[in-house]
């Protein structure tokens, strides 16, 4: 359930027994360009991180595919040993190939390594958090997650994971993961340009789910529509800003995990998300995607 908090905006949600800001961090842009390779900046990647923690983020994603395995050892370089507050969100079922493509890892072994992967780099004896990555770069795919999901518990069986989601699921494929076991979360593509989720996202917040959308700003292409920059040209804001803003008003169970490599970029996420939005404000942006 949400609850308020007065440091950062959107207060917090409950992940199962895990405590966190609604407002967190995606690692994924402190890697190389293409998420490959190390950060021209580390220092300035380190500084990322601790900034976060300071303003009092408690949500951290990541994946041992980011560099791969760059974001996970800065994260641990950064803030190991970790606050007791900060929950860490990992990802498993994808890997990078030479070309700096994601094919699918999805196998039982593979996710065994993943996980073991993501316990060494992170210095952690438990993951708090395992999406299992479905689908390819291009989206969601439809079929049956049982074989990978089931290892996956079999995994939280065994003390490894403490909570399970999905990502770049199907609405069928999140329905099939809870048929088989609770998850506390899904995380797909989702902003105010792309609302394909709308009925999953009120589905989950009457279950008490969280549901995280990755490229919450667009991703490799920023979001752009004049109603946006409308509505941020009337409140003196970035359409950025306003487009955070929006998603944290569209429904309780909404977890943000912007990304960064700018310390002062970070803070503006965070400055803009606070933003209140009228009823016309929001009748306005919410035409954006329908």
């Amino acid at each position: 359930m949400s609850t308020l908090s007065p440091s950062l905006p959107g207060g917090t949600w409950t992940l199962g027994d895990l405590t966190v800001t609604r407002f967190g961090y995606g690692a994924m842009q402190l890697a190389g360009p293409g998420v490959m390779g190390p950060p021209a900046d580390r220092d300035g990647a380190l500084a990322v991180l601790r900034a976060a923690v300071e303003l009092g983020i408690t949500h951290i994603d990541t994946a041992a595919a980011y560099g791969p395995d760059v974001t996970n050892e800065l994260i641990r370089q950064a803030l190991h040993p970790y606050p007791r507050s900060l929950r860490i969100a990992t990802k498993v079922g994808a890997v990078r190939d030479e070309h700096g493509g994601w094919p699918p890892a999805r196998r039982p072994e593979q996710l065994r390594h993943a996980v073991q992967q993501n316990l060494r780099t992170l210095g952690l004896e438990v993951l708090d958090l395992v999406n299992l990555r479905l689908g390819d770069a291009q989206g969601p795919r439809p079929g049956s997650l049982a074989e990978p999901f089931e290892a996956l518990v079999e995994l939280q069986r065994q003390g490894l994971i403490r909570h399970l989601g999905v990502s770049n699921a199907t609405p069928e494929q999140v329905a099939e993961a809870r048929s088989i076991a609770p998850i506390v979360c899904v995380q797909n593509l989702y902003n105010l340009a792309h609302r394909d989720d709308d009925a999953l996202i009120d589905e989950l917040a009457r279950e008490g789910i969280a549901y995280v959308p990755f490229f919450p700003l667009g991703g490799f292409s920023p979001l752009q529509s004049s109603a946006l920059s409308a509505v941020a040209g009337r409140l003196g804001a970035t359409p950025m800003s306003v487009a955070l803003a929006w998603l944290l008003h569209r429904s309780p169970n909404i977890l943000l995990i912007p990304g960064t490599s700018s310390v002062a970029h970070l803070r503006e996420n965070v400055a803009g998300a606070g933003l209140r939005l009228s009823q016309e404000d929001l009748a306005e942006l919410d035409k954006i995607g329908r």
